[in-house]
């Protein structure tokens, strides 16, 4: 490995299962510390564990829609490793709905977590980033930021304002050497899309698929690549900008 990422600390928030699992296994093996987490601390979260070992990794479970369980997660990791250097905001959920059906519920459950979830992570590590004159937060958004799916709000709703948040720290802080940046997946397979495609009857599977230009579901591994370019040194001179990783899927004009 090229260690790209050595002697750096990254918090990745849910990161037992999908992307977020592929991101801290990158980070480790180019050299970084990594700081996992899940709102569970269940069978994935084990087995998590006894792959990245305890020596460079730590998990802490923590609600990132629990302010005070996120900036705990944070003191943990700083009393581990001494500084968190990258935040990869990860943790995140579905909530497909009529806007009309919608619960209250429905609706502050998405945005605590999907939003100010990556809010709470970001304020818990950006005063050390600050202190330190140097830091790299890449938040994980989505397609559904950049185009509407009909029977998905309201998560399209916190992802775009999810890259909003990004571009907006991204230029609060630029002269204080700290980036942000997002990501956004589209489709990708990982364990919740691998159940999605499975329910569908297999001629409408298939669709999905053909839908993309390249005729292929993209690879968890992908999108971790993006966020460890993002996070290492070499994107020193990218700041408040979203990167979409969809097979070109977006840029079709048809459904």
């Amino acid at each position: 490995m090229s260690q790209r990422l050595q002697d750096k600390v990254a918090l990745v928030t849910g990161s037992t299962l999908g992307i977020g699992k592929a991101i801290a296994r990158r980070f480790l093996a180019e050299g970084a510390k990594v700081i996992v987490n899940s709102h569970r601390d269940d069978e994935a979260a084990a087995a998590l564990r006894e792959l990245l070992g305890d020596e460079n990794a730590l998990f802490v479970q923590a609600d990132v829609a629990d302010a005070a369980a996120v900036q705990g997660m944070v003191d943990q990791g700083i009393a581990r490793f001494g500084r968190i250097d990258v935040l990869v905001n990860n943790a995140g959920m579905d909530v497909f709905s009529d806007p009309l059906k919608m619960t209250s519920e429905q609706w502050q459950r998405c945005l605590s977590v999907d939003l100010e979830g990556a809010w709470n992570c970001a304020r818990a590590v950006l005063p050390g980033m600050l202190e330190r004159g140097a830091g790299s937060i890449v938040n994980i958004a989505s397609v559904h930021g950049h185009k509407i799916i009909p029977g998905a709000f309201p998560y399209p709703v916190a992802k775009h304002a999810l890259i909003g948040l990004t571009r907006s720290l991204g230029i609060e802080y630029a002269a204080h050497g700290v980036r942000v940046n997002s990501i956004s997946p589209g489709l990708i397979r990982a364990e919740r899309v691998e159940s999605w495609l499975a329910s569908l009857p297999p001629e409408q599977a298939r669709r999905q698929i053909d839908l993309l230009p390249c005729k292929r579901i993209g690879e968890p591994d992908e999108v971790a690549y993006t966020a460890l370019f993002l996070a290492s040194d070499e994107a020193r001179f990218i700041n408040a900008t979203d990167i979409l990783i969809d097979g070109g899927r977006s840029q079709v004009y048809h459904d």
